[in-house]
């Protein structure tokens, strides 16, 4: 089947319970969207740093997650994870290019540290902003958000 791209950008947004679910059905919903718009060439690439962001939501805050993700001109996609902590971690906080030191790797036999650094990696671009104030002068939380181009793939190591 032939999916003709939009002449406009197209958005999916997912509100995320805090769930260790949530990460599951990001993931199906970020293969759904793709594969509904004819992005097969981007799903691994997208379905794995967007699972790398909304579990560090997961793992790093006590509330719900919202998953944004969009279609821009020129094949481009951008997804955006919001949560309720407002620390924007390295490399976010940086120009979100090449500029930016690489995140530390973790120790092969740890089970975690490995996501921002997945990101730096396969991601054309990325960023964070930690958000204003919420109610009663709470934070509201921080955007984490990547950029992939037209071909984005990954190595076959990593499939």
């Amino acid at each position: 089947m032939v999916t003709v791209a939009p002449t406009h950008p197209w958005v999916y947004a997912l509100r995320l319970p805090r769930d260790p679910r949530a990460v599951r059905v990001a993931r199906m919903t970020v293969r759904a969207a793709l594969d509904g718009h004819g992005r097969q060439d981007a799903v691994d690439v997208v379905e794995l740093l967007t699972s790398e962001l909304v579990t560090n939501a997961y793992l790093h805050t006590e509330g719900p997650a919202s998953l944004r993700l969009t279609g821009l001109s020129g094949g481009r996609l951008r997804v955006g994870v919001w949560d309720s902590d407002p620390y924007v971690p390295a490399p976010f906080g940086g120009a979100g290019d090449d500029s930016v030191p690489l995140a530390p790797l973790a120790p092969l036999d740890s089970g975690s540290g490995r996501g921002l650094r997945l990101v730096q990696e396969y991601a054309d671009s990325w960023g964070g902003w930690a958000l204003g104030d919420g109610a009663l002068g709470r934070g509201a939380g921080k955007l984490l958000w990547f950029e992939v181009g037209g071909r984005a793939t990954l190595p076959l190591l990593l499939k």
